[in-house]
């Protein structure tokens, strides 16, 4: 019997299973899938010549991840690799916005657009370098983040206090109003937000934005080498080389509760895993209390809370092998690994209102990745590796290009789509089609059947709006891994800080189950000679 049980070999779960281990714990991890990972996956199945990331690629919050930070990956064989640019905005009268590691390359890209704007950015830097490591202190540790929010509220008082916390909850379009004379400036802002589900006059979006932009100023969006699965390899052999156990192909469809404790869960072929002492769920916040866990065993107000959980956009996808580069009009974009696709801070808006009125956008604003730029290993010289993802409605009312999307998502439906989809590149990059070899469609009920976390395609664990953040996520009055369960945590996106690769929400998880079965005065080489005394086998150890 292991002492722990997690549901799920997403990377929060990988987390949570490796830091268990690290401290004498028996582990095993049970997958749904027939391999790990669960939304950072690659494979070669569009062509054999290229890799192509399945879900998500670019990895900013990794690389400022103090949780991935200490797990040493680089040590289990996970390498980093940056485009020469971090990101590109262009527009098609040829401008181009850019996001460089280097604040000159950024702020000079901005001049071009206004001649004060590269100080405007200047001046945001100048905020994150004050504020930067306690936001990313608060929202990477266990909600609530006291010592982390005491020192930002000190360093918030010495750089304009209220000022200073009006401008970060701002909506992101009021916020590039009220920083830049530009549209340059406004978009890298906007775009970042809606890398989330936060609409440009959506409350809070500035901050979000202003977080996203900062983060690839300062740490890029790297990839890992290889493909985005390289990542998830790393966290495999970093558990199995401390005694952990992983298992794919074991859908968990039940939580075992005794006495109102987790006490194992079951299995989808009738068998049963049990735990010593907790169960870790990377698994959404709807799933656990919603199918995983019966309902005698919650608080009645939770569940009726439940039924108001959001869920981010859905999401849409393609992946393309491509003959050549992106024969892009702003040539600053062919340097770029990310790359954002809409004609101005109105356009955006327009596909953020279509959304919300149930549409599918007729101009859909794409995120599009160039990962042979960002990485050569994922493709033959002087190809190129893409894809693009857009955002739609979960309940589809009616088709914003008149096309009769209606998503059911049949055949026909996802190649209207991905067509659209094509053409929106086109527009800023002309010729585009004809360099497409062949290419692979990843419609919301697809991304749902190769990962059962992304909820209609949703990929971020639920929305990243004001209302379901902080003490309110997944439902109010939560925001911690602890459950109404005792020894059952939440250990995915669903839970504080939410969606995004850094291993916070698995690491929290971990921490709270420590916590509850650490003996006062048990140093760590008992707890580990304890755990060889049960096992036979002794982890090594971390610091």
């Amino acid at each position: 019997m292991p002492d722990a049980v997690v549901i799920g070999a997403g990377p929060n779960g990988l987390v949570a299973a490796n830091l268990l281990a690290d401290e004498g714990w028996s582990v095993e991890v049970l997958e749904e899938q027939p391999e790990p990972g669960g939304a950072v996956r690659h494979n070669r199945e569009i062509d054999p010549d290229f890799v192509s990331d399945l879900f998500s690629s670019f990895y900013p919050l990794a690389a400022a991840s103090p949780v991935l930070a200490r797990l040493g990956l680089e040590d289990h064989g996970l390498r980093w690799d940056h485009a020469p640019r971090v990101l590109a905005h262009p527009l098609m009268d040829g401008r181009c916005a850019v996001l460089a590691r280097d604040l000159d390359d950024t702020a000079d890209s901005l001049d071009a657009f206004h001649p004060d704007d590269g100080d405007a950015w200047r001046r945001l830097h100048g905020m994150w370098e004050r504020l930067g490591p306690d936001v990313l202190d608060a929202l990477f540790t266990p909600f609530p983040p006291l010592r982390a929010t005491a020192r930002l509220a000190v360093r918030l008082k010495a750089a304009g206090g209220l000022r200073m916390a009006r401008t970060l909850i701002l909506p992101v379009r009021r916020m590039g109003d009220e920083e830049f004379q530009g549209e340059g400036g406004k978009l890298l802002l906007a775009g970042n937000a809606l890398h989330a589900d936060l609409a440009p006059d959506a409350a809070g979006s500035g901050g979000f934005g202003w977080l996203m932009s900062m983060l690839g100023q300062t740490y890029g969006f790297p990839v890992p080498v290889g493909g985005a699965g390289a990542l998830t390899g790393a966290l495999v052999r970093r558990l199995r080389a401390r005694g952990g156990t992983l298992r794919c192909g074991q859908r968990v469809c039940g939580i075992i509760v005794r006495d109102g404790r987790a006490a194992g869960v079951l299995t989808a072929d009738g068998g049963t895993v049990a735990a010593r002492r907790a169960v870790l769920a990377d698994v959404s916040a709807s799933a656990l209390y919603g199918e995983l866990v019966e309902a005698e065993h919650l608080p009645s107000q939770l569940v009726t809370d439940l039924k108001r959980f959001q869920w981010d956009f859905a999401t849409f996808k393609v992946d393309w092998v491509c003959d050549g580069p992106v024969p892009w009009q702003a040539e600053a974009a062919a340097q770029a690994g990310t790359v954002h696709l809409a004609d101005g801070m109105d356009e955006l808006t327009r596909f953020a209102a279509q959304i919300a009125m149930g549409q599918v956008p007729d101009r859909p604003f794409a995120l599009f990745g160039q990962m042979t730029t960002a990485d050569p290993s994922r493709s033959p010289q002087g190809t190129e590796a893409a894809w693009a993802y857009t955002h739609v409605p979960h309940v589809i009312k009616s088709d914003a290009g008149d096309e009769g999307l209606t998503g059911a998502w049949s055949t026909k439906e996802q190649e209207v789509m991905a067509d659209r989809i094509e053409r929106q590149v086109e527009r800023f990059a002309p010729g585009f089609r004809s360099l497409i070899r062949a290419r692979r469609v990843l419609a919301p009920p697809t991304l749902q059947s190769l990962d059962s976390n992304l909820h209609g395609g949703a990929i971020n664990g639920g929305t990243a709006s004001l209302h379901q953040q902080l003490v309110f996520r997944p439902v109010p009055g939560t925001g911690r891994p602890e459950t109404p369960v005792r020894g059952l945590y939440l250990a995915s996106a669903s839970a504080h800080p939410g969606g995004g690769v850094h291993g916070a929400p698995g690491a929290n998880a971990a921490r709270a189950a420590l916590r509850r079965h650490r003996l006062p005065g048990l140093t760590r080489a008992q707890r580990v000679l304890a755990h060889r005394d049960r096992t036979g086998r002794k982890p090594r150890l971390t610091r």
